[in-house]
């Protein structure tokens, strides 16, 4: 994809202001949810928001968050949190998460809909990557011991909720459907419900057709099925089946403002990242994770003023150059005397 900039436009006054679910933002840049922060820092999640709440930004919180949500959220500066969300079969765990999430003034619920299984992730493998015992999965442990003013001794039991968490995938349902997942949730809280981890228009169609507020295009950041589209490539395609019925959110491969630019330009109304702010993280705590979301923020900036645009609402794709069509997609159908014929469907 490369850019189309317009020339001799007054570009003196700009801003990045746009809405996400109807509530007004400074920005769409926000963070995507990404368990265990504190393998990168100390404070982990905590610094996370805290530079989130300095910048703005809305802040997506991992279900696998090494911080309670409630001590996330206490870092709040009127930026807004979602929580993200994954379904067990042991549905009351996730009922309480949803439950605890919306008492503690979380505005959404992110449901990731791209895991039944683990995906092989071979860095894992060959790192043997084993989460370090004393991090604890604090939105699984019993809120008043996670946020006890004192904090909790290194060597506080683990509860069955907790042993239960900390199996990561295995727990996951993989009789989840569209018929038994999004109709449950919308039972149990009032919250908007956001999929995350759509890649088609078929799947697009089904988040309205059963209500969802929103979708985020995102593959997992890569890791989960081999051989899936690039989020970017993807994005054209649900944005076209989304219509004016759903906002669509972007999520994977962002690393410059013009990332972000492009996004948008396709169609894309916010844009989330993790690699990015977790680097800043790991470098400099809070203020490392904030200097990564100025660093895009600048970026994206610099990059509407030297395309022309001077609001959200004005980048679309007409400042984008979209590679021809790539890949394509087959069926196999019958004619009426039952010989096979291969059907194009699709062309990206």
């Amino acid at each position: 994809y490369r850019l189309h900039p317009r020339m001799l436009r007054d570009v003196s006054q700009i801003s990045t202001e746009t809405t996400i679910l109807g509530e007004k933002v400074r920005t769409p840049l926000g963070i995507a949810p990404c368990a265990l922060q504190k393998l990168a820092h100390p404070q982990g999640e905590q610094a996370m928001s805290a530079a989130a709440a300095e910048h703005g930004s809305i802040m997506i919180l991992s279900t696998y968050s090494t911080t309670s949500m409630e001590k996330v959220i206490a870092q709040a500066d009127g930026n807004s949190y979602w929580m993200q969300l994954y379904v067990y079969e042991n549905r009351e765990v996730s009922e309480q998460l949803v439950r605890r999430a919306e008492a503690n003034g979380f505005k959404a619920i992110v449901v990731t809909v791209d895991a039944p299984v683990l995906g092989r992730r071979l860095v894992d493998v060959r790192n043997r990557f084993i989460p370090l015992p004393h991090l604890r999965l604090e939105n699984f442990m019993d809120p008043a011991v996670a946020n006890a003013p004192g904090g909790y001794p290194p060597g506080a039991e683990y509860s069955e909720q907790e042993t239960f968490g900390a199996t990561f995938g295995a727990n996951g349902d993989q009789s989840l459907s569209w018929e038994n997942c999004i109709p449950w949730l919308k039972s149990i809280t009032s919250l908007p419900i956001i999929v995350k981890g759509v890649l088609t228009a078929e799947d697009t169609a089904l988040a309205i057709k059963y209500g969802c507020a929103a979708v985020i295009v995102s593959n997992h950041g890569g890791r989960q099925l081999d051989g899936a589209l690039a989020t970017i490539d993807a994005l054209p395609q649900v944005v076209e089946a989304a219509g004016d019925e759903i906002e669509v959110y972007f999520d994977g491969g962002v690393r410059r403002g013009s990332d972000i630019f492009k996004a948008l330009a396709l169609g894309a109304r916010a844009v989330f990242f993790a690699r990015p702010v977790l680097w800043g993280l790991a470098y400099d705590g809070q203020q490392g994770a904030k200097l990564a979301l100025d660093l895009l923020q600048n970026e994206l900036e610099l990059t509407m003023m030297l395309t022309g645009t001077r609001s959200i609402a004005e980048i679309d794709e007409s400042y984008v150059y979209q590679p021809v069509p790539r890949w394509v997609r087959y069926e196999s159908t019958k004619d009426a005397q039952g010989k096979k014929q291969r059907k194009l469907v699709a062309k990206i």
